[in-house]
C-alpha cells in the first residue's frame, strides 16, 4: 500500500495528464473511454484515475456514466459564453488583487511575459501564446493570493484552453496577445483601473470570437 502523499501525487499526475490530453483535443469531444483504458494509457492504477476524473467532471471536461463509461464532453458554444460571463467578474477581482499584492519579482516577470506576448503575436506563434497564457494565469492567481479565487478559476480554465485549441486558428492572435501584454504591464505597474480596462477589452474580444464560431461549426 502506498503512502498518502504518494496517492495524492498519483491523483495529480493523472489529473494533469488527462486535462492536457482533453484540452489539446488528443482525447476528442464525444470520445468514450473506460477507467481501465485510461489507467493503462497513463500507467497508473484505477483509483487515482477515478479521483482525477471526478475533478475533471466538476470542471465540465468529462461526464462519468456507470454503464457507458467516461465521455469527453462536447464543445458547447452557448456554455462557453455563460462561462465567459463569470470569467469577466472573477478575473476583474484577480487582476485587481494581483496589481495590489504582486511582489517585486512577480512584477518583473509580468513585464517579461508582456514582452514575450508581443513577440508571440508578431510571429503568429499560437503555441508560444498558449504556454505564456498558462504561465500568465498562474502568476496572476499566485500574485492575487486568494485560494478561493484560484479554485474558482481552475473550474473554467480547462474549458477555455480546449476552446482555443479547437478554434484558435480563427482568432486574432495579434490582438489577443496585445491585450494580454497590456494587462501584464498594468499589473506590473500596480495600475488597477487600466488593468481592468484591458481585461474588459480582452473578454469582449473573446466573446466576439466565441460567437463567431457558431458560423464555422
Amino acid at each position: 500500500m502506498g503512502l498518502p502523499g504518494e496517492a495524492d501525487s498519483q491523483v495529480r499526475q493523472a489529473y494533469l495528464a488527462l486535462e492536457e490530453r482533453i484540452a489539446t483535443l488528443a482525447l476528442a469531444p464525444g470520445q468514450v473511454l473506460s477507467e481501465t483504458s485510461l489507467a493503462a494509457m497513463l500507467g497508473l492504477g484505477r483509483t487515482p484515475v477515478r479521483e482525477a476524473l471526478q475533478q475533471l467532471a466538476r470542471e465540465g471536461l468529462v461526464a462519468v456514466h456507470p454503464k457507458r463509461g467516461v465521455v469527453i464532453t462536447e464543445i458547447d458554444v452557448k456554455r462557453q459564453l455563460k462561462m465567459l460571463e463569470l470569467r469577466r467578474y472573477l478575473e476583474r477581482y484577480v487582476v485587481e488583487a494581483a496589481a495590489t499584492h504582486a511582489t517585486a519579482a512577480e512584477r518583473r516577470r509580468f513585464c517579461e511575459i508582456a514582452d514575450l506576448m508581443d513577440d508571440a503575436g508578431a510571429r503568429g506563434d499560437g503555441e508560444a501564446f498558449l504556454a505564456l497564457d498558462r504561465e500568465f494565469n498562474l502568476l496572476l492567481l499566485t500574485s492575487a493570493g486568494n485560494e478561493f479565487a484560484t479554485n474558482a478559476m481552475k473550474l473554467i480554465q480547462g474549458l477555455a484552453r480546449r476552446f482555443w485549441y479547437a478554434y484558435g486558428d480563427n482568432a486574432n492572435l495579434g490582438e489577443t496577445t496585445r491585450l494580454h501584454a497590456g494587462i501584464a504591464r498594468c499589473v506590473a505597474a500596480q495600475e488597477r483601473e487600466p488593468a481592468t480596462k484591458y481585461l474588459d477589452s480582452l473578454i469582449d474580444n473573446v466573446e466576439e470570437f466565441t460567437r463567431s464560431t457558431l458560423n464555422i461549426r
